[in-house]
C-alpha cells in the first residue's frame, strides 16, 4: 500500500491525533500595571483568613469592599469561570488557579512531549504562549502585595486577587465605581482574557446573563454561596475601548450570541490522486446529521487550529478554548469532517474538540461547558437531534469499524468530563424514570464525589503548566469502574476487542474495557443488595449501587434481545448496506461483525434505529460522491462503554422490564 493510501485510511477514519501544544491564555494583565499599596498586616480580611475560616459568600463581599468592585460582578465572573469551586489547587486546562481562574504560566517554556491521541506518526506543532498577559496571577500580585503561591492555593487570597485584577481593568478603561454595575462590562470582558471582541463579548454577555437569573450552590469544599438575580444588562459599548480586533469575516454556523470564528479547514488536493482534509457534501439533502461527538484536543486551542488547517491532517468541524469558552468553525456542517475513527459515525456527525487533556484530572472551565452546551443545543435544534447518551458521544464511545480497529480507536473525553453537568447546562438533564423493577439504568454518580482511582496518567502528559506529569489521583469522574462479581476486589470484565488477544481489563486510565459513564444507558441483569448487574459484552457487570446513595437512576427505555431460535447474535461497528445495494463501480463494504458475543437471554437498551448507509466519497469531485442505501435495518444499542449496532432480524425490542 502506498504512503498515501496508508495516510489516506488513516485520515478517512478520523484519527484526530493530540496537539504537540501548550496552554492558551486565561485572563489578560497588563506589562505596565501599577500596584495597588499592598495590605496592612493587620488587613482584616488577610488577618480573619489566617486565624479563622470565613464563609465564602463572606470573602466574595469583603474583597470586593476592599477593591470597590461590584459584588454581583465579582460573584458572576467567578461562577463562569470555576463555578466557585476551588479545585483544591489544581490548574484548569488553561492554567487557571482557584476560584477566580488566576492565570499562572510561569512553568509552561518547556514544549510537551510526545503526541497524545495514539499515532506517534504525526505529531502536532507545538505553540507556547509567552509573556506577562498569560500571567494574571503575576498582575494580582503587584497588586495586592501577596504571595503568589497563596494567590494559587488559598481560596481567600484568589479572590481578592481576582478582584483587584478586575478592579485594574476598570480603572485602565476609565470606568465608574461599583455603583454602576452595567459599566463594568469592559472590565468583565477583558478579564475573558479573549483576543477579539467577538470571544470577549461573549464572555461578558454571558456574565451579565447571569447576574440576572443568579446562582446558589455548594462549592467542592462545602461553601454555599449565592447571587442573588438582578435586572442589570451590560454597557456593550466598553467594549470597543478594550482595544481588540474584530473577528474574521465568515460564515460560522452558531449562535450570534457565541460570536464564533471562521478558521476554515482547507479543501484541496495534495498530489498522487490524494486530498485533504474533509469530504464535501449535501447534509442533510444526502444524509441525516445524527450525532454530535465530544472529543478533547489533547493540546493547546492555538496548536488544534494550526492542525486544522493542514490540509495532509485530519478535521473537526469546530474548536472551543477553554479559558474563555472561545468557539472556532472549521468544516461547514453540511460537510463530512475525519475526526471520529469511524466513517459511518463520520458521515452523520458533527465533531467538536474542547482544549483538554483526557488523562488529566485538570478541570474545564465553565464557560467552555456553557459555551459547548449553547452550541450542542442550537446544532440539535437544527438537525433535530436529540439531547442524550445515544445522539451526543464521546469519542470513546464510537466503535471501531472492523475488529482490527477497535483497539486503536480513542478514548477522549475521558473519565474527567462532567457528563452531568454539560447535560443540565443542555437544560436535558438525567432524571429517574422507573423504578427498581423496570429493568434498565442511567448511570448517575455523583461527579464532585465519585473518585475512581485510575493509573497511568504520567504516561499520557497533560499541560505544561502542570510541570512534571503526575500520577493518577482520586479525581472527581463520571465513570464507573466494573466487576465480574458484586464486591469491590473481584476482577474486571474482559473486552477482547480493546484488549487483545485475552481481553483482561485494567484501571488504566485509558482502557474502557469495564467502564460506563455518566448518561449511559444498561439493561439490568440483576440486583443483589447494594450491587447492580448490568448486561455489558456479553457478561454481567457488577458496580456498587447502594439504595442510600445511588451511583445510577431507575429508568425506562426499549431494549434488543435476541429473537428465539438465536444461541447468539452478532454485533456490528457500522450499519453498511446488504451487498446488493451497491451500484455498479461502488465496490461492496463487508458487513464484518465486531469479535464480541451477544449471547440469548441478554438486553441491550436501543438508543435508535440506524439507516443502512454507505457515504462513497474518494476522490476530490465531489460529483462523484454518493450515497448508498439498503433495505437492511440496523438498530444502535449500548453494547459495552462504546455503542454497537445490530441487525433488527436479529432481535425483538421490547419495554425494559418486560
Amino acid at each position: 500500500m502506498r504512503r498515501s493510501q496508508v495516510r489516506t485510511v488513516l485520515l478517512r477514519g478520523g484519527l484526530v491525533v493530540g496537539v504537540t501544544a501548550a496552554l492558551t491564555l486565561g485572563a489578560v494583565s497588563g506589562a505596565g500595571a501599577q500596584a495597588a499599596p499592598p495590605p496592612s498586616r493587620a488587613d482584616p480580611v488577610a488577618s480573619a483568613a489566617a486565624h479563622q475560616p470565613i464563609a465564602r459568600q463572606q470573602v466574595y463581599e469583603r474583597a470586593a469592599r476592599e477593591y470597590g468592585v461590584p459584588v454581583r460582578v465579582l460573584l458572576a465572573v467567578s461562577y463562569l469561570q470555576t463555578r466557585w469551586d476551588t479545585h483544591r489547587g489544581k490548574p484548569s486546562r488553561a492554567g487557571g488557579y482557584g476560584p477566580m481562574h488566576l492565570t499562572d504560566l510561569a512553568t509552561a517554556n518547556a514544549p510537551e512531549a510526545g503526541e497524545r491521541r495514539g499515532d506517534p506518526a504525526r505529531p502536532g506543532a507545538g505553540t507556547v504562549p509567552r509573556g506577562p498577559a498569560f500571567q494574571t496571577v503575576d498582575l494580582a500580585a503587584r497588586l495586592t502585595g501577596l504571595d503568589k503561591a497563596a494567590l494559587r492555593n488559598d481560596p481567600t487570597v484568589n479572590i481578592r486577587g481576582g478582584a483587584a485584577v478586575l478592579a485594574e481593568y476598570q480603572r485602565r478603561l476609565g470606568g465608574p465605581g461599583a455603583t454602576r454595575v452595567a459599566d463594568w462590562y469592559g472590565a468583565v470582558a477583558r478579564y475573558s482574557g479573549a483576543v477579539d471582541q467577538a470571544g470577549a463579548r461573549s464572555f461578558a454577555d454571558e456574565v451579565y446573563a447571569l447576574i440576572r437569573t443568579g446562582a446558589s450552590r455548594t462549592t467542592d469544599d462545602g461553601q454555599t454561596v449565592t447571587l442573588a438575580a438582578s435586572p442589570v444588562t451590560g454597557n456593550r459599548a466598553w467594549i470597543g475601548r478594550l482595544g481588540l480586533p474584530k473577528p474574521a469575516d465568515g460564515t460560522a454556523e452558531c449562535p450570534a450570541s457565541l460570536g464564533c470564528e471562521w478558521i476554515p479547514a482547507p479543501y484541496e488536493e495534495i498530489g498522487g490522486g490524494d486530498y485533504g482534509n474533509h469530504d464535501l457534501a449535501d447534509r442533510p439533502n444526502d444524509q441525516q446529521v445524527k450525532y454530535i461527538v465530544i472529543h478533547s484536543t489533547e493540546g493547546s486551542y492555538a496548536g488544534t487550529v494550526n492542525l486544522v488547517q493542514d490540509p495532509t491532517y485530519v478535521s473537526w468541524h469546530y474548536t472551543l478554548r477553554d479559558s474563555d469558552g472561545h468557539i472556532a468553525q472549521h468544516v461547514p456542517t453540511k460537510d463530512v469532517a475525519w475526526h471520529a475513527g469511524n466513517w459511518y459515525v463520520n458521515a452523520k456527525s458533527i465533531g467538536l474538540e474542547h482544549e483538554g487533556y483526557a488523562a488529566r484530572g485538570t478541570w474545564y472551565t465553565e464557560v467552555m461547558y456553557r459555551n459547548s452546551a449553547t452550541l450542542v443545543r442550537y446544532l440539535a435544534d437544527r438537525y433535530d437531534i436529540p439531547l442524550d447518551r445515544q445522539h451526543v458521544l464521546g469519542h470513546d464511545n464510537v466503535p471501531g469499524v472492523t475488529p482490527e480497529l477497535v483497539s486503536g480507536m480513542h478514548w477522549d473525553p475521558g473519565p474527567y468530563w462532567d457528563w452531568a453537568h454539560y447535560f443540565e447546562l443542555l437544560g436535558a438533564p438525567f432524571t429517574a424514570t422507573g423504578t427498581a423493577t423496570s429493568g434498565m439504568v442511567t448511570i448517575r454518580p455523583t461527579f464532585a464525589t465519585n473518585r475512581p482511582v485510575f493509573h497511568g496518567c504520567e504516561d499520557n502528559p497533560g499541560p505544561p503548566a502542570e510541570g512534571r506529569p503526575r500520577r493518577c489521583q482520586a479525581w472527581p469522574s463520571s465513570a464507573i469502574i466494573l466487576h465480574t462479581e458484586p464486591r469491590e476486589d473481584a476482577p474486571l470484565l474482559r473486552d477482547v476487542g480493546s484488549n487483545p488477544p485475552t481481553g483482561t481489563s485494567t484501571t488504566h486510565v485509558a482502557d474502557i474495557g469495564s467502564r460506563v459513564s455518566t448518561g449511559q444507558q444498561y439493561a439490568v441483569a440483576e440486583v443483589r443488595g447494594d450491587w447492580t448487574a448490568l448486561w455489558y459484552l456479553g457478561q454481567k457487570g457488577w458496580f456498587y449501587n447502594p439504595r442510600s446513595a445511588p451511583r445510577a437512576l431507575w429508568s425506562t427505555g426499549m431494549v434488543a434481545k435476541p429473537k428465539p431460535g438465536k444461541a447468539s447474535v452478532q454485533v456490528y461497528g457500522r450499519a453498511y448496506p446488504e451487498p446488493a445495494a451497491y451500484p455498479p463501480g461502488v465496490p461492496v463494504q463487508a458487513l464484518a461483525p465486531l469479535q464480541y458475543t451477544w449471547p440469548a437471554g441478554q438486553a441491550y437498551v436501543v438508543g435508535l434505529p440506524a439507516a443502512a448507509e454507505y457515504y462513497r466519497a474518494v476522490t476530490f469531485d465531489p460529483a462523484d460522491h454518493q450515497v448508498v442505501k439498503g433495505a437492511l435495518r440496523y438498530y444502535q444499542v449500548q453494547f459495552g462503554h462504546r455503542v454497537a449496532y445490530v441487525l433488527a432480524d436479529d432481535v425483538d425490542v421490547v419495554a425494559s422490564g418486560g
